[in-house]
């Protein structure tokens, strides 16, 4: 992993997975949400590569 985050592994996920809680089923109004997964490999992609918010690739 040189110079280049893939994100998480499904074995370093499983060991993330159970610290969030249970994602609703339903929202009636706001945005939607967010897979914890995505948030966590995007934190972890601003503090590995130190790039900022607006440069996270899509």
């Amino acid at each position: 992993m040189t110079g280049r985050f893939e994100g998480l592994s499904h074995l370093e996920w499983s060991l993330f997975e159970d610290i969030f809680p249970k994602p609703p089923e339903k929202r009636e109004r706001g945005m939607p949400h967010s897979s914890f997964r995505y948030v966590l490999n995007t934190l972890l992609y601003i503090f590995i590569t130190g790039c900022r918010w607006c440069e996270v690739p899509k």
